[in-house]
């Protein structure tokens, strides 16, 4: 039996008419850029997050920087945030010019909250907490330290849509939030995508200006920006997706339920379902942590089973990170984590019978 991590083509074959009528629509239209569906779409996510303002952007990467320099985040400012998340976390402080300042994660591998105000210095402007695999960061904590030192809160909630921390939804805690749609998330564009979620009226005028090249009009440019304006055909296919996102995420959270009841063995620690205490995941990965961790992966794929490392290495360990001095050992928890972490496959079109296929082989492996 195959199964894969994530399933395209059959999403593709599932919503196949609607999204050849966005194709259509779109070209129809003759107008490609900035056009008022996506201005619409701005508006839809804001009506289901809760945001104030919403501006569509090229990537979640390009809504970190937008946060950062929104904020004033320059050379000299430090932001402290997880080694735990994709590089683009780390890579969009050091661009600004600022200095990435790591906090090791609990066993949850989300940022530990008690240990970030160990690391805040005279030069410490923001924390970046990171909602990986769309689970939420306990934000009432990170919001006491932040409150205590004086600090912004820029969320990488770029895995976060549909998720919710005491009934508020993430990137809505600090002064912005960015959230990615590409391909391999719970709300998805048909290549790179993100969007900025804030509720300051300031930081949505400065972002909307910076993606599109600092323009007020043709002949008054007011700052040097960037391209990054979000594709009208993205923006289509967002808006019919998103009529469909609470589906996929209560599909993805039936699977979940079912891996945690038939994966019975010691050996793998799978992710807490955390309703009750005020979370709610938007189970963009399922990610086990597992004895023997490459071995379980090749047993698996010679089942037809593929299943991902993510990550393997963490930030401060990369090559790129040199540059600032940390060292193997620095961040304890989140090595010990990355040399254990396996991602199911995890996706709205998985069948019963093939998690319990992955579950039987994953029990099998361990004996």
């Amino acid at each position: 039996m195959e199964v894969p991590f994530i399933d395209l083509k059959q999403r593709y074959e599932e919503e196949k008419d609607e999204l050849l009528e966005c194709v259509e629509r779109t070209l129809e239209n003759g107008s490609l850029v900035l056009t008022p569906e996506l201005g619409e779409l701005e508006q839809q996510v804001c009506d289901f997050t809760g945001a104030h303002h919403c501006i569509g952007l090229n990537s979640g990467t390009d809504g970190l920087l937008m946060s950062l320099w929104a904020a004033g985040i320059t050379k000299g400012d430090e932001v402290i945030h997880p080694p735990i998340s994709f590089i683009a976390t780390t890579g969009a402080i050091h661009h600004v010019g600022a200095t990435p300042v790591y906090c090791d994660v609990g066993e949850d591998s989300l940022i530990d909250a008690s240990k970030i105000a160990e690391k805040i210095t005279p030069n410490t402007k923001a924390i970046m907490p990171v909602h990986w695999a769309g689970m939420m960061c306990d934000m009432e904590a990170i919001q006491d330290v932040a409150d205590e030192y004086g600090l912004l809160i820029l969320e990488d909630s770029a895995q976060a849509m549909g998720s919710y921390y005491k009934g508020l939804h993430g990137g809505l805690f600090g002064q912005s939030g960015c959230i990615s749609c590409h391909p391999l998330k719970v709300w998805n564009a048909v290549g790179d995508g993100g969007l900025l979620l804030t509720n300051d009226e300031e930081v949505a005028n400065k972002v909307r200006l910076f993606r599109n090249h600092g323009t007020e009009s043709r002949d008054n440019v007011v700052i040097y920006g960037i391209n990054s304006r979000l594709d009208v055909l993205h923006a289509e296919i967002l808006k019919f997706r998103l009529t469909k996102i609470n589906d996929v995420i209560a599909r993805r959270r039936k699977n979940a339920n079912l891996y945690r009841e038939l994966i019975t063995t010691d050996s793998v620690s799978l992710p807490v379902e955390r309703t009750d205490e005020g979370y709610v995941d938007s189970y963009v990965m399922f990610i086990a942590k597992v004895d023997r961790r490459d071995e379980l992966k090749d047993f698996l794929e010679s089942f037809g089973i593929q299943a991902m490392i993510y990550y393997g290495t963490a930030l401060h360990l990369h090559k790129a990170a040199q540059q600032y001095g940390y060292k193997k050992g620095d961040f304890p928890v989140a090595e010990r984590i990355c040399d254990s972490v396996l991602a199911l496959p995890h996706h709205q079109h998985l069948e019963e019978d093939q998690i319990r296929f992955v579950a039987e082989k994953i029990n099998e492996f361990y004996g």
